[in-house]
Parts: structure tokens; C-alpha cells; sequence
């Protein structure tokens, strides 16, 4: 597939930035709101792209797609983010048909999180593809690839240990205060911003800290109320953000805003606070750091906490690479087909047409003409034919593409495919 377009006159790429090489600031430049990937794709779509779908979490920024060439996805991104080309080729990643197909696998199944086994992406590219569906730009190649990824992740999930426990971000933060906070049960805990990370924290903090002293607090009111009533917990005013900041002692912000919505102009108290930004572009400023009594910790720190049931998830990894493997052949071998069906196709349309021609001939010559037996006796040869044509092309063996024309050729079939 490396030395063929999957389709006509594009390649299919993934472009992207992750957390192995992009720090969270340039993750920041590059991350994208629902109202930026909505862009993203309005500008594909009037820009001709055929299948594109956009993807960004806290960990990375990518866009699978059709082009000519991947500047096209590249610009893009840019047009729609802070990030520029020259900071985007420092730290970014490039892959092309099979290995594009290859990276997705990985993400898509939890081998590439940052946190190993953390299958949150896999509902971001199920959303993801509905939006670009919506505005048609799913191909019959991508809704096939999401479909193995998909088929890949639940398998993995199920046949290995890679997901067992808790494993986000959002488990990471509660992971970390259960460990560096003495008596959590009683500490005062501000949760600011209700999002999907948000949502995740809440829920493992209520689960895992037994602390009854949670307040939450969003920009949307009611967003935060729907959360709190599942929880019993308290919902405050955003205007009232200062003042409970006041009053707490772990502040949790998972806002994902572009800006920061907490600097050191609204820390007014002097007992220690330690604050967790589970956000990118990061909503802490940094210079909230410079007050002694407070703590600041990015998710990117949150990460690189490993404990033993990280360690033994480790070891099904070759497990869910062997999976992969496996869904990703099943995937390639429907590639290959889809490729050489229209000449199958042509191909049986000549022969019906010989097999009219001839059947005509022969009524004209027999007196009692069979036309049913006829009928059934050619149609099975021409099954036949086709069958071993494409059992033919199916064999790694053989070169797909000198097999092709070559039938082409003989049988003259370049006129039968504009029709087909």
C-alpha cells in the first residue's frame, strides 16, 4: 500500500503533536476547542479535503486525512490554532498510509496514552467522527479504520490487563492527593471546571478521597449542579471563585480554557494550597508559584506517577500489540480488496457481455435452445473466472498492481471501469 494512493491523487496521513515531544505550552498553542475543530473542518470541507477527522486532548493534537500532501493538513491546523509551522515541524509527527494506520491502532488502544492503558481517546475519535460525518467528510476507508480501532480497543480492554483499574489523568490527580495529603477526608476541596476531566475527577475523588467537603464551581452554573446532585455535593457561583479559594485547601482546575482563569491576584489567604492544573493550554499561571504557601501541579507531572499496577499493565502490552496485529490485517486485506473490486467488477461485466453475445449466437443456431440451462451453465463459469481472478490478486505472492493492468490489458477493460 506504501507505493499506491488509497485514493485518487491523495494519500492518507496523520499529523499531530503528542506529549512525548511537546511540552504542555506548545501542546497549549496547538489544542483546540470544539468551536476550532468545527473550523478546522468548515475550512477542509470548502477547501475540496475528501476525509479528514480532528482530534485534541490534553495530551495531544491530531488530524487523520486525505492530501496530496501533508502541508495541506499541517496548514490547517495552524490557520485554526496559536501554533505555527516552525514550532509544529520542531515537535511534530508525520505518518503515511500503512503507518498512519499503524499510529492509529496505537492511540486508539491505549498503547500511546500518556497514562498507559487510558482508553479515553478512543470516545474522542468515535466523537470526532460523527462531526466530520455530519459535514460528509467520512469516507468508506476512515469509517472502516475507526471500526477496527474500535473492534482493537474493546478487545484489548477485555482480553488483556491494560485497562484494569483506574487509569486518566483525572485518576492520577486523586492518586496524587491520596499520597502527598495528609487526612483528605477532612481537607476543604475546590473543584473548578466541570468538563469530561472534571466530570472523571469528581467522581474518583468522591469514590477514593471518603472527603464530604467537595465544592465545585463552573462557569455554567447548572453544568456543575447536574454533577453535584449525582454526588450530593455543593455548587457555588463562579463570581464567588475568589472566596472559596479562600476557604480551600486542594483546588483542582480542569477549565479548558485558552487562557488562564487562576493567577495570584485571586489567592488571597496564606494557608498552604496545593493546586492541580489537569489542563491544556495550562489554566494556572505559573506566577501563582511565587506565593510560598502554594503548590502548583501540571498533569504532565501527574503523569510520570507510576505505581505497581502501571508496571503490571506493562506486561500484556505485547498481548494488545499481537491484538492489533491481528484487527489491523483484517483491515489491510478489505484494503486490498477494495482496491482491485472495480477491476473484479469490470471484469464480470465483459464476460456477461460474451456470454450474451454468444448465448444470441446459438439460439439462432439450435432449434430447441435450451435458455435456462444456458444460462445457469455460463453464469457459473463466469463465477468461477472471477473467483480465481481474485483468489489471484489476493495472493501475497503476487504483484497487485502488474496483475491488474495485465488483466486490464487483455481483456480490455479501461472503457467497462468508468461505468463501474
Amino acid at each position: 500500500m506504501e507505493q499506491y494512493q488509497i485514493s485518487k491523487g491523495t494519500y492518507f496521513y496523520a499529523i499531530g503533536l503528542s506529549y512525548k515531544k511537546a511540552d504542555a505550552e506548545i501542546r497549549g498553542h496547538f489544542s483546540l476547542d470544539d468551536t476550532g475543530k468545527q473550523a478546522i473542518l468548515n475550512q477542509a470541507k470548502a477547501n475540496g479535503v475528501e476525509s479528514l477527522i480532528v482530534t485534541s486532548t490534553c495530551n495531544r493534537t491530531e488530524i487523520y486525512g486525505f492530501a496530496e500532501h501533508p502541508y495541506q493538513l499541517i496548514k490547517l491546523l495552524c490557520d485554526n490554532t496559536k501554533g505555527t509551522v516552525d514550532e509544529f515541524q520542531k515537535v511534530a509527527y508525520i505518518y503515511k498510509n500503512r503507518e498512519a494506520i499503524s499510529h492509529m491502532f496505537r492511540v486508539g488502544s491505549g498503547l500511546d496514552s500518556q497514562i498507559l492503558g487510558d482508553f479515553e481517546i478512543i470516545g474522542q475519535l468515535k466523537t470526532a467522527t460523527i462531526a466530520s460525518k455530519k459535514l460528509g467528510l467520512v469516507n468508506a476507508f476512515i469509517e472502516r479504520l475507526i471500526n477496527s480501532v474500535i473492534q482493537a480497543s474493546k478487545r484489548i480492554k477485555t482480553e488483556t490487563n491494560i485497562s484494569s483499574g483506574a487509569t486518566s489523568v483525572s485518576f492520577a490527580s486523586v492518586q496524587y492527593i491520596l499520597n502527598e495529603v495528609t487526612d483528605v477526608a477532612s481537607k476543604n476541596i475546590l473543584l473548578f471546571g466541570t468538563g469530561k476531566i472534571g466530570r472523571n475527577t469528581c467522581e474518583n475523588l468522591v469514590k477514593h478521597s471518603k472527603n464530604s467537603h467537595i465544592t465545585l464551581i463552573n462557569r455554567t452554573k447548572d453544568k456543575a449542579e447536574k454533577i453535584a446532585g449525582k454526588f450530593n455535593l455543593i455548587v457555588k457561583d463562579y463570581a464567588n471563585l475568589q472566596e472559596e479559594i479562600s476557604r480551600t485547601d486542594i483546588l483542582i482546575v480542569a477549565t479548558g480554557a485558552q487562557l488562564p482563569t487562576v493567577d495570584k491576584d485571586i489567592i488571597q489567604n496564606k494557608k498552604p494550597l496545593l493546586i492541580l492544573d489537569l489542563s491544556i493550554p495550562k489554566n494556572v499561571n505559573e506566577n501563582v508559584t511565587s506565593l510560598e504557601h502554594v503548590s502548583l501541579i501540571h498533569l504532565d507531572q501527574l503523569s510520570k506517577i507510576t505505581d505497581t499496577t502501571i508496571e503490571n499493565r506493562r506486561l500484556d502490552i505485547p498481548v494488545a500489540e499481537s491484538i492489533i496485529e491481528e484487527v489491523k490485517t483484517e483491515f489491510n486485506n478489505w484494503l486490498e480488496t477494495r482496491k482491485f473490486a472495480p477491476t473484479i467488477k469490470a471484469l464480470k461485466l465483459k464476460l456477461t457481455d460474451f456470454k450474451n453475445a454468444e448465448l444470441d449466437t446459438q439460439r439462432k443456431k439450435i432449434a430447441d435452445f435450451n435458455e435456462l440451462q444456458a444460462e445457469i451453465i455460463s453464469n457459473n463459469i463466469i463465477q468461477k473466472i472471477t473467483n480465481h481472478f481474485a483468489h489471484h490478486l489476493k495472493d501475497d505472492a503476487v504483484t497487485t498492481d502488474e496483475s491488474l493492468e495485465l488483466i486490464k490489458k487483455v481483456f480490455q477493460l479501461e472503457e467497462t471501469l468508468k461505468h463501474v
